[in-house]
């Protein structure tokens, strides 16, 4: 699932010590760095149609780019939050989602890895930028730096967000959210999860579904819609 810590990649010479250790002992277990961790959890990317029941003047597609599963669970459900105003949502991965030319409206989220907007996500913005400038749209974005919602993490998840701003900026979107995701070991390589453990990156799912909800009612379907 997406996560993301600013100093993961900051060794210092105590860790360098700690992964040589791990990686001689687990190469002495059967010649390779994944011995002992088990299988990998089971990842989802969730793709689908929603049609609602009386016909719909809208059609929304919520496209994302996710890693290890946690941003599609994001997507899923701001596209079932549309769903329940009777709005048509598409949600489907960047690199599934086809022609958008059919759509009145675009939600992009994309999650934070090694730092920086997953480059699928940017692609998608800037192969459909004709488009996207003549619809509304809004970005959202999901990193495990919010695990620890301050106001200062708060502003340094935004800043991930000035390569598609500063790339393509006749693309004014109606609003920029800022999720946290999850984190689970068991999906991670055994260096990546060596290095997370030794960064003390908590494990679990910080997604506060509420607050996506909301978001999604203020601003992408007052925005997209009324």
């Amino acid at each position: 699932m997406e996560f993301y810590n600013s100093d993961l990649w900051r060794f210092t010479r105590r860790d360098f010590l700690v992964l040589s250790a791990s990686f001689i002992a687990a190469m002495s277990l059967d010649g390779i760095p994944g011995a002992g961790t088990g299988n990998a959890a089971e990842i989802n990317f969730p793709e689908g149609k929603c049609e609602v029941k009386k016909a719909a003047e809208k059609r929304v597609l919520v496209a994302y780019a996710s890693k290890y599963g946690s941003t599609g669970g994001v997507a899923d459900v701001i596209g079932k939050e549309l769903c329940s105003k009777d709005v048509a949502a598409d949600v489907a991965l960047v690199k599934n989602a086809g022609n958008v030319s059919s759509y009145q409206g675009v939600v992009i989220g994309s999650a934070i890895y090694m730092g920086k907007l997953m480059s699928e996500a940017i692609d998608f913005v800037e192969e459909n930028k004709d488009f996207l400038r003549q619809v509304p749209v809004a970005y959202f974005l999901v990193c495990m730096t919010l695990s620890q919602p301050t106001e200062e993490n708060r502003a340094k998840v935004l800043s991930y967000m000035n390569p598609i701003l500063k790339a393509v900026p006749e693309i004014r979107p109606v609003g920029i959210g800022t999720f946290a995701g999850a984190l689970d070991y068991n999906n991670l390589s055994w260096l990546t999860k060596k290095i997370m453990k030794s960064k003390g990156s908590p494990e679990g799912d910080f997604r506060d579904w509420n607050a996506i909800r909301t978001w999604t009612q203020e601003p992408v379907y007052a925005k997209f819609v009324r």
